[in-house]
This record gives structure tokens, C-alpha cells and sequence, in this order.
């Protein structure tokens, strides 16, 4: 409809030059008296017709598509004008515009009584002014047939931008409902991550250490004090777990722009770390580089390269056995560079992302979608070691809100 719009404000403009052209010789060749005044009126009210229309079509358009008597009021006053003028004059493209209008307004009805309508008018007019000199019967029908042949160009026309407004409907229709099922796949994604790195690490542990529990308090003359420490044990994790569900709940339901001051990821990090060698005994050294200063990071970003290190943690104690791991945490130029390298026995030769999907393996996966998420680039294997695992998280701090741009660099 919008492109309907603007090409009728472009016949409505043509109409417009055309008149102006053709007004001086119209008025010249009118009789003195009442002729003059009915052809200037004539002038005055196609004119001002046109321009009202080419000026605000969006107003006026409307009007002439509820009421075409309008066109027909339009079309007789430009007869007045074809008169004065003549058939020979620029006044018969004006005239050819009539029946291109109704085709675009009113489809090919409306083309088709227009056309007739303004070929018989251009008929007349021309066999009454040519009584004198005869013309062809070719010359006489050539601006009727004219008229129909626009007419039907304008219906024609009017058809296909529906059909193509009707086509782009339904585009865009499809184009919403494959954005809402990404952004559902991508929702359901993040909750896989989310799930497979807090409450489902934590719940395997609790069944770990209810299973150790149950060992101990079978056997004959059980150590009391070792039973309580392992009853702690499996309290502790059970209120991690707990703690970590509901902190997924807050995250799901915090809406946007709820989320915060920035986040300092080396104090987090080094929490992370003491928690890690706490529960699980294996040393970890934090090289985090304090004499550049990192700044604080959108809670989102942070929470994902804080994911990402637990799950590089965890991956170094259950997989690869490591008995020391290194993690930093580091500013070069502007780009925070996040390491954590064991000393296990690294990652098969033949690891993909396709393989360990496959396999129900889903801790590297949801570390490359996480840094996908916020931008980040990462890279999983050796590195520059001669063994274990390095993942290095390489994040852009230039445009991050809060992140100042890799000001701590300077």
C-alpha cells in the first residue's frame, strides 16, 4: 500500500506539469467572456486537485478511493481544458492519466470505466475539433486505445504490489516465528549450560558423597567422627546445590536493565579458586597479573567467563587428574585474557565439539557457547605447553558497558 501511495503522488505530480505546461495555451485559445472563465476555472481546480493530492496524499487519498465521483468531477474539468487546448497538446497526458489513476486506486473495474470514460471524451473531443480536416481512423483511436492499454497497466500494477505486499506479509510473518523458535532454542541452550554447570555438578557430588556416607556407616564399627564429617559433607552440597537453583531462578526471572554494578571478576575468580581447592584438594596458583587493574564487568559477561573457569576447574580435577593447576586472569591492550591450564593428561587427539555432543559430553560445548554469548574468543588444547589442558578466553573490552573501554590498560 505504501508503494501504491507513492506512485499515485508521482502521476498526481506528473498531472501537476502537464497542466502548468498546458494552462497559458488553453487559456489563449479560449472565447472571450464565459470561456475564459470556465477554462481558468478549469485550471484552477485540476491544479489545485493535483497538487492537494501530490502534497498530502496520505490525507486526501482516502477520500477519492471512498467517493469516485471525485475522479469523474476531475475528469470533466480536464475535459474543459482537452477543449480549449486541444487533443495536441500536453493536456492529452493528463487526459491518459485518468484511467492509469482508477487502475491503481480502484483496480480494473474502476480502469475499465475510466478508460472508456476518457476515451470517449477524447473521441468527441477530437472528431469535434478535426470536423474540418479529417483524420485516420488509426489517429482518431490511438489516445483511446492509449487510455485502455494505461488503464490496464495501472490494474496490472495495483495486482502485483498486493501480491508482493501480501508476499512480504508473510515473509516477515515467517521471519518472527524463526526468531522466536531461535531465541527458544537459544533459552533452552542456556538453561542446558546453566544446569550442566551448577545444579547438576552439585547433585552429582551430593549422590557421591551420600554414596560415601553409606559406606562408611555400614561398615562394622564405624568412626563416628568420620560419619559426621561426611554427613557435613553431603549438608554442604546439598545447600550449594540449593543456593545455586535458586540463584538460576533470580537469574531467569531478573528482567532487563536489573542487572547491576559491574562485577570484579579477580576477587570472584580467586573466590571460585579457594572454594575449588577446598573441596576438592587440588592445588591451584593465581597469577592474575594485579599490577594492571581489570575493570569491573556487565554481571551478564562476568557470569559467563566465571562459568567458564568452574567448568575448566572441574574438567581438571574429574577428567584429566591434574594435580596443579594454573589460572590468571590478565589485561594485554584491550582484551581481558582469562587462562586455566592443568597438568592432567589433556584431551584426546581425535576431541570435537560434534563428537562430544554426540557423546552426551557437554561441559566444552557450553564453554564455546559461552564465550560466543558475550563475544569472546576461545581456545581449548595445549597452548604453549609441552602438557595438560590450557583453555584461554580472550575477551574484547572495547564497546562493553562499564568496562571503560580497556582503560586499565593505558
Amino acid at each position: 500500500m505504501n508503494a501504491l501511495q507513492a506512485i499515485c503522488r508521482q502521476v498526481f505530480g506528473f498531472r501537476l506539469a502537464m497542466i502548468a505546461v498546458a494552462a497559458p495555451a488553453a487559456l489563449l485559445n479560449a472565447g472571450p467572456g464565459l470561456g475564459v472563465r470556465l477554462v481558468g476555472a478549469a485550471v484552477v481546480v485540476t491544479f489545485m486537485v493535483s497538487y492537494v493530492l501530490f502534497r498530502d496524499w496520505e490525507r486526501f487519498g482516502p477520500l477519492l478511493l471512498r467517493h469516485p465521483t471525485l475522479l469523474v468531477l476531475d475528469t470533466l474539468f480536464g475535459a474543459l481544458l482537452l477543449i480549449s487546448a486541444g487533443p495536441d497538446s500536453t493536456l492529452a497526458y493528463v487526459s491518459v492519466c485518468t484511467p492509469l489513476l482508477a487502475g491503481l486506486v480502484y483496480g480494473w473495474r474502476g480502469a475499465a470505466f475510466f478508460a472508456s470514460f476518457q476515451g470517449l471524451i477524447l473521441w468527441v473531443v477530437q472528431a469535434t475539433l478535426t470536423r474540418d480536416d479529417p483524420t485516420t481512423v488509426a489517429e482518431s483511436l490511438l489516445l483511446p486505445g492509449l487510455c485502455v492499454i494505461v488503464g490496464a497497466m495501472g490494474s496490472t500494477l495495483r495486482h502485483l504490489m498486493l501480491r508482493f505486499g501480501t508476499a512480504t506479509q508473510a515473509l516477515t510473518e515467517v521471519r518472527a516465528r524463526l526468531a522466536a523458535t531461535e531465541a527458544v532454542a537459544a533459552e533452552r541452550a542456556r538453561l542446558a549450560r546453566e544446569f550442566h554447570d551448577s545444579v547438576a555438578k552439585t547433585l552429582h557430588g551430593v549422590a557421591l558423597a551420600a554414596e560415601g556416607l553409606a559406606a562408611t556407616a555400614s561398615r562394622p564399627g564405624a568412626d563416628p567422627v568420620r560419619v559426621k564429617q561426611q554427613a557435613d559433607l553431603v549438608a554442604r552440597s546439598a545447600r550449594r546445590a540449593a543456593a545455586e537453583s535458586r540463584d538460576l531462578m533470580t537469574d531467569l526471572r531478573r528482567g532487563a536493565g536489573e542487572e547491576g554494578a559491574g562485577v570484579d571478576v579477580r576477587r570472584e575468580l580467586r573466590s571460585r579458586v579457594a572454594e575449588f581447592t577446598a573441596r576438592t584438594g587440588v592445588g591451584v596458583s593465581v597469577t592474575d597479573g594485579a599490577a594492571v587493574p581489570v575493570p569491573p564487568l556487565p554481571p551478564a559477561v562476568a557470569r559467563q567467563l566465571l562459568s567458564i573457569a568452574s567448568e575448566a576447574l572441574e574438567n581438571a580435577a574429574r577428567h584429566a587428574r591434574a594435580a596443579r593447576v594454573e589460572v590468571g586472569a590478565d589485561v594485554e591492550g584491550d582484551h581481558l585474557v582469562m587462562t586455566v591450564h592443568d597438568d592432567g593428561r589433556g584431551l584426546p587427539p581425535d576431541t570435537t565439539l560434534d563428537h562430544l555432543r554426540d557423546s552426551g559430553h557437554f561441559g566444552l560445548l557450553g564453554m564455546v557457547e559461552r564465550a560466543a554469548s558475550v563475544g569472546a574468543r576461545i581456545r581449548i588444547g595445549r597452548g604453549a605447553h609441552e602438557r595438560g589442558t590450557e583453555v584461554r578466553v580472550d575477551l574484547p573490552l572495547t564497546g562493553l558497558p562499564g568496562a571503560g573501554g580497556g582503560e586499565g590498560s593505558r
